[in-house]
């Protein structure tokens, strides 16, 4: 029996890009000093110069829904045929790019990404082709109590914005939901929204560090140190990825626990990309390894640096558009639907029962503690069910014929029960008895009886076949919570294969909360 681990919708926490849609009006055009650059780059006067705004425009998912554009975020150049360097945050996954120099608004310039790492939130685009200005490296060290300077576009407005500050931690390891990095440096140059993948520079004009991230609450601004990005900086403008599968992807946590990793887009050629990855998925285990338990990207990164992103790589996710669950591999299988009913066997004779899953709504019993998906256009009770000895329950019934279903085997449909523990004075194994004589006189076969685990649920199930006179196919879990704080009975018919996919859905779906 597969286990499988189930999603909640909350919100995900997020980098420093700033989505489109909460940026600022654009209201005319910043300026900027004319200092021309040198071989050794423009210096300090013209920070402004070589900065750049850049917008991202694709296909990006996250837990509240799909939407175009990803959001503003800043970036450098640094060399003067258009080499700069940003956030994978920032840009990974668009479909388009646009890019201000400087605050210039009248001028719109067209980028591409060459290389981008997830795991150090670092990508290099290519800029149109033109002569640019552009920043040096700092040489030596990078002490703690220097002089630094953020420089970028914070809250997605075309003013080119500098804040000044010290070098707090001058190299300090650090894993947040979107970056698991060696080496950062911490510094008190306020930094938000929008300021992602811009420039971090001493009192020259020279780079210390790519600034990723900020906390106002603790005024932590912290930057990807310098040494960091120039081991890699070659390896991405050559187009190579260093520790990525093409992802931008979000540690995601609900109720204070870690999931997972959520894809919010997808690199269009990458390994992800042809493993079958989607936005909107959840990556839960890599190589047997679950994944963004933490609420941090170091699990994913470090299967990376143990295999290297190029290997064969085993995954498992959760779709929620679906409710599905999948495994495959990257750079080898691509992911394919697990189906808990081609586990068990499930082959019903098949019934004329007329259900289409290919669409599905989220339906929510009257009392707000059960949720569950199940076919779009079934019939619907959502109110309590009080059993004989009077205890009320969460109920959510469906159907495409609700007295039919209740009455027999003659239409496919699903009943979700819940209730707190101490309340249902019930437990799973008993359920499973209650049922039974039912089941068998009505000429079901038990063909599996199992443990159940889901990450969120621990019980038991039966599945049976050759139910009635339509031979149906009948799924009966009862499970506590993780915490123990309810119990929860589900049951699903299924007349034909097409009934199937629902069992799975179901599955995937269902969730409880008192």
């Amino acid at each position: 029996m597969n286990t499988h681990t189930t999603s909640r919708r909350r919100n995900l926490a997020s980098g420093l890009a700033l989505p489109a849609a909460a940026a600022l009006a654009l209201t005319g055009c910043a300026t900027f000093p004319a200092a021309a650059p040198t071989p050794q780059g423009v210096g300090f006067d013209g920070i402004q110069s070589a900065t750049v705004q850049i917008e991202a425009v694709g296909t990006f998912v996250s837990p509240d829904g799909g939407y175009e554009a990803a959001g503003r975020g800043s970036g450098f150049l640094i060399s003067s045929d258009g080499l700069a360097v940003t956030n994978n945050h920032v840009v990974v996954g668009a479909g388009t790019l646009k890019v201000w120099l400087g605050g210039d608004t009248s001028r719109t310039l067209n980028a591409k990404v060459l290389g981008s790492s997830e795991c150090l939130d670092l990508a290099v685009i290519q800029l149109q082709d033109d002569d640019y200005p552009f920043l040096t490296w700092r040489e030596g060290e990078i002490p703690t109590a220097t002089d630094v300077y953020a420089a970028g576009f914070p809250l997605g407005d075309p003013t080119f914005t500098m804040t000044r500050g010290i070098v707090s931690k001058a190299d300090t390891a650090m894993d947040t939901p979107w970056a698991s990095l060696d080496h950062v440096i911490e510094h008190d140059a306020r930094i938000r929204g929008g300021n992602s993948g811009g420039p971090l520079v001493d009192a020259d004009g020279r780079i210390v560090g790519v600034n990723y991230a900020g906390n106002d609450q603790h005024d932590q601004n912290l930057a990807i140190h310098r040494d960091e990005v120039r081991a890699v900086v070659d390896t991405l403008a050559s187009g190579e990825g260093v520790l990525s599968l093409g992802i931008n992807g979000t540690a995601y946590t609900a109720e204070g626990e870690g999931l997972g990793i959520w894809v919010n887009s997808i690199a269009s050629g990458s390994s992800a990309d042809a493993a079958g990855v989607k936005p909107g998925d959840l990556i839960t285990k890599m190589e047997g390894v679950s994944v963004g338990t933490d609420g941090t990207m170091a699990d994913y990164c470090d299967v990376l640096r143990t295999h290297g992103h190029d290997a064969t790589l085993s995954v498992e996710l959760y779709r929620p558009a679906d409710g599905r669950y999948y495994t495959g591999q990257f750079n080898g299988t691509a992911v394919s639907a697990v189906s808990v009913v081609d586990d068990l066997g499930g082959t019903p004779s098949g019934g004329g029962g007329g259900s289409d899953p290919t669409d599905f709504t989220t339906v929510v019993d009257d009392t707000q503690s059960v949720a569950v998906d199940v076919p779009a256009g079934w019939a619907v009770d959502a109110t309590p069910f009080t059993d004989p000895r009077g205890v009320t329950w969460a109920s959510i019934e469906a159907s495409t014929d609700l007295a039919a279903y209740a009455a027999g085997w003659s239409v496919p449909g699903i009943s979700v029960l819940a209730a707190p523990t101490d309340t249902a004075q019930t437990t799973p194994e008993e359920w499973l008895e209650l049922v039974t004589p039912y089941l068998q006189q009505s000429g079901c076969s038990l063909s599996v009886s199992d443990v159940y685990a889901d990450g969120y649920h621990e019980g038991v199930f039966d599945y049976w076949t050759g139910c009635g006179e339509t031979g149906a196919d009948y799924l009966m879990l009862s499970a506590y919570s993780a915490d123990g704080s309810y119990v929860v009975a589900l049951s699903v018919t299924a007349l034909d294969e097409g009934d199937l996919p629902i069992i799975d859905r179901v599955l995937g779906s269902f969730i409880a909360q008192f």
